[in-house]
């Protein structure tokens, strides 16, 4: 038993933590609990704990539904919202086969396996989300307009109001966990509010991100509102992303970072770039995920529908952010394009396959886009070479099934899966009659 195996043991039995939930996580990003008894937790950490895979989305066909989820010690930690005696902790666990191989329909894993292929180059991937969100007044009626609980506006400061006094409920929570907060603050449309985490390893932020949905979510019930990070909920307001910046390093130093570069911008920054948009197109079904993702990539409100990059420019899909000059180690780059409703693992995997292929193959940068995108006619972006993003879920799953780089990627039962399951969504969208349709031809046809 290693030494973080005998710290969580130890740390079981002096805070009289009863009840341990292995945490994991499904291919569509939903997360998963099992409760272990703090008893059987020495066995699940040498053997795992058994589960019928064939009931959690895209894991395992019936005939090979036995599965074991193995806890990580790393990501213990005590859930501050189940309340003080008897306590209650979690941990993520990584999916196996019954002969103890990782499960290849296992997210944490998929990630995994694109990380080590990033350190057999000598590079570590860090990302850094901002994550956005909504907060409704309760309850949320099925059919009924989503009210939210503000009219408040970009940095809005409301005394006492309910995004203030929640932000910070929530990130005392968080840090309780051990996760950092570097922002927060109310975002643009009404009831909107963004929370950035800190940076970290990208295996770190995923865990951290799974975490952050779960907590919002609790934060929310005990406030008596209701959050959700559906990524368009209205029509005439801007939706929630989660623009998340990437560095990639090697060993101590910044392998994005060159001094007296443009933007201090190295050529391994540059090739990752060109890698984001050659494959940009490609990776959006990943990133981008629901019907209702599109809504807001094609709905304005600053949000990316065109494979492009730029330097502070909020309109392109990859941003260079404003650098310090004194501070070589901050040279990143912001992707625009995802949503707080990605499955994490499955979108990091994506854009970090992405970005080494640009290293690998060398891969050109094309001109920077100086001009607000949006404000552009189709054929002046024609001329500059700007590609659209697919315009809905459909139009991703079709670009996303002629790739090999994210069939590569996700392997072959994750990508088969997830191609699956995202033609039946959209067939069961395209079956609907929506209130679009009854306003506009009901009266007059």
């Amino acid at each position: 038993m290693d030494r973080q195996q005998e710290f969580v043991l130890r740390t079981i039995e002096e805070r009289d933590i009863r009840f341990v939930r292995l945490w994991f996580t499904d291919v569509l990003g939903q997360l998963k609990s099992v409760a272990v008894a703090p008893a059987e937790l020495e066995g699940a950490f040498a053997e795992g704990i058994g589960f019928d895979g064939s009931a959690i989305q895209g894991f395992a066909r019936v005939y090979e539904a036995d599965m074991l989820v193995k806890p990580d010690p790393g990501t213990f930690q005590v859930l501050p919202w189940r309340g003080e005696n008897p306590g209650t902790a979690r941990m993520f666990g990584d999916i196996m086969l019954p002969d103890g191989s990782p499960s290849f329909a296992d997210s944490r894993y998929v990630l995994k396996r694109t990380l080590a292929k990033a350190a057999d180059l000598g590079f570590t991937f860090y990302t850094h989300p901002e994550v956005e969100f909504f907060l409704f007044e309760q309850p949320i009626n099925t059919g009924a307009p989503p009210i939210p609980v503000d009219q408040a506006g970009y940095f809005d400061h409301v005394p006492h109001g309910t995004g203030h006094d929640f932000r910070r409920a929530a990130i005392a929570m968080l840090e309780s966990m051990g996760i950092s907060v570097e922002f927060s603050h109310h975002e643009m449309a009404p009831g909107q509010n963004e929370i950035d985490l800190r940076y970290a390893d990208s295996l770190s932020t995923a865990d951290n991100i799974m975490t952050f949905r779960t907590v919002i979510k609790e934060v929310a019930l005990e406030q008596g509102v209701f959050a959700s990070f559906m990524p368009k909920p209205f029509a005439n307001h801007p939706g929630s992303g989660m623009h998340t910046h990437l560095s990639l390093f090697e060993g101590d130093r910044n392998a994005f970072h060159e001094a007296g570069a443009p933007y201090q911008l190295s050529q391994v920054g540059r090739q990752f770039i060109a890698g984001l948009l050659h494959h940009g197109a490609e990776i959006s079904a990943i990133t981008n995920q629901w019907v209702n993702s599109y809504k807001r990539l094609w709905g304005g409100g600053e949000a990316p529908a065109h494979v492009c990059w730029g330097h502070n420019n909020r309109s392109a899909m990859v941003r260079v952010p404003m650098h310090k000059p004194s501070k070589g180690q901050s040279t990143r780059i912001e992707v625009r394009s995802l949503d707080s409703a990605c499955n994490p693992y499955l979108s990091f995997a994506v854009m970090l396959a992405a970005g080494l292929k640009g290293i690998e193959e060398g891969y050109e940068l094309p001109e920077e886009a100086e001009d607000d995108v949006w404000t552009l006619t189709d054929g002046e972006r024609r001329a500059m070479g700007i590609r659209p993003l697919p315009a809905s879920l459909i139009d991703a799953v079709g670009v996303m099934e002629g790739s090999d780089l994210v069939a590569e990627t996700l392997g072959e039962h994750v990508f088969d899966f997830f191609l699956r399951n995202k033609r039946a969504e959209w067939a069961d969208y395209k079956g609907q009659v929506t209130p679009f349709e009854l306003e506009r031809y009901l009266p007059r046809l």
